[in-house]
């Protein structure tokens, strides 16, 4: 029987970069340095953070939490990604593409909780520094790395459950090279509006919150800065600030591309929606470790360290 027939259970064909497709081994090599950038930048992020006493602070611990789910995200996209390029293997059953759905967007709503917990943090250290260690101590922070993803599987469990409720006896063919839940919910032929409903409110009620929050955590950080006397020690304040704002802007700037994309751009190519796609959930763990290189000095430190050490036993 053929795939296309009314099926709960069919077999969906994801797409490379559309009217590009004798590029894709070219594409590739592009591709392949990002993913390698992001895995071994977040995973020398975690190494050192870990081996490196004068990081075991709150701050450090929250970018490790970020490193970690950068992770997660490009493991999650990668297989079907490169396997598409490399190997033409576009054919994914709707159990491991509902699975893939799941750990994207389970790692995009913790990456957006852990952003917003990183305001929180930024706003204790400059609002009320005395009290710092006491509020955000080791057994806080791993709360919140549990509410974290706790908040993110409780969302998207209903999410994924009503997804197998659904029949597709239209086109298979995903226009991502990955599974994506509008994508999936879309070549659906059963009423699909509590679908669309809980999907709005999953978004809603993760970046749409969390972003409200880490724009008041920011209202109230310059608040607390302009408070303070010494131009010196604003200065210093708002420094610390800096790689956490860029971090979410790098986050939020090309999901709203990709949503306006999605609106939109109806006239622009088939391949630009899917390379923007593609580079949405790329672009946070490439830029992350480079950016907290490039702006943190503790973190300048410690891997400056590593490599001395490293290279004082060669």
């Amino acid at each position: 029987m053929s795939i296309f027939s009314n099926s709960t259970s069919p077999t969906f064909l994801l797409t490379g970069v559309p009217g590009l497709e004798w590029a894709h081994v070219w594409i590739s090599i592009p591709f392949c340095c990002l993913y390698l950038t992001a895995l071994s930048g977040n995973t020398l992020i975690l190494f050192v953070v870990f081996t490196e006493p004068s990081l075991h602070e709150p701050m450090y611990y929250f970018l490790s939490m970020l490193s970690t789910t950068d992770i997660g995200l490009c493991i999650s996209t990668l297989v079907t990604v490169l396997g598409i390029f490399w190997l033409n293997i576009r054919e994914i059953s709707f159990n491991a593409c509902l699975s893939q759905m799941f750990f994207i967007h389970l790692f995009t709503f913790m990456e957006s909780s852990v952003l917003l917990a990183m305001a929180f943090d930024r706003f204790v250290a400059i609002s009320n520094p005395l009290r710092y260690a006491t509020i955000l101590t080791h057994a806080r922070i791993a709360q919140i790395g549990l509410a974290v993803v706790t908040r993110g599987t409780v969302i998207l469990t209903p999410l994924v459950l009503l997804l197998k409720r659904l029949s597709f006896c239209r086109s298979h063919v995903l226009h991502h090279s990955y599974c994506f839940h509008p994508d999936v919910m879309k070549l659906s032929c059963s009423d699909t509006k509590i679908n669309s409903a809980f999907g709005l409110t999953a978004i809603i009620s993760t970046a749409g919150v969390d972003s409200i929050f880490i724009l008041l955590s920011y209202i109230l950080i310059i608040r607390s800065v302009l408070s303070i006397a010494s131009p010196q020690e604003r200065k210093k304040a708002f420094s610390t600030c800096i790689s956490h704002i860029t971090a979410v802007a790098i986050f939020y700037i090309p999901l709203i591309s990709l949503s306006f994309v999605h609106r939109f751009g109806k006239g622009a190519p088939p391949y630009v929606p899917t390379l923007i796609a593609n580079l949405y959930l790329l672009i946070p763990p490439v830029m992350n470790p480079i950016i907290y290189s490039v702006k943190t000095k503790q973190i300048q430190k410690a891997m400056l360290k590593l490599v001395c050490s490293k290279g004082a036993h060669i």
